[in-house]
């Protein structure tokens, strides 16, 4: 099982990449994409209850990043959050679903491979 930290950074990945943003002029710090997710963290880890908190957090932040740079560093906080713990395909699939389930939709793909400079 993945330790909590995976977790946070998978769902970090997921919503990050669902709502990148570019740190050098983001309106959005690292820090507020963190907190913020917080809530969607044992949905993401072990598979919990989708919370109305999480989902509100995270149509608060697609609301939030508005511009590419802003989508880029949220994108980029996510990858680089996740990237300090382990994770499993199955984290990755929950986060990669995370969004749809929340009723946001998404122009590109919420994984961790997902290039964030390309991402408008």
């Amino acid at each position: 099982m993945a330790s909590p930290r995976a977790l946070k950074f998978v769902c970090l990945v997921v919503c990050a990449m669902a709502m990148a943003a570019s740190t050098a002029k983001a309106a959005i710090s690292c820090n507020q994409v963190v907190s913020a997710l917080t809530p969607c963290i044992s949905y993401v880890v072990s598979n919990g209850a989708l919370t109305q908190q999480c989902c509100q957090a995270i149509r608060g932040l697609n609301s939030a990043a508005r511009t590419t740079p802003d989508r880029q560093g949220v994108c980029t906080c996510l990858k680089n959050t996740a990237s300090q713990f382990a994770y499993n395909s199955r984290n990755v699939a929950l986060a990669a679903g995370l969004a749809g389930k929340c009723g946001v939709k998404l122009p590109y793909k919420i994984d961790p491979s997902t290039d964030c400079k390309s991402v408008k």
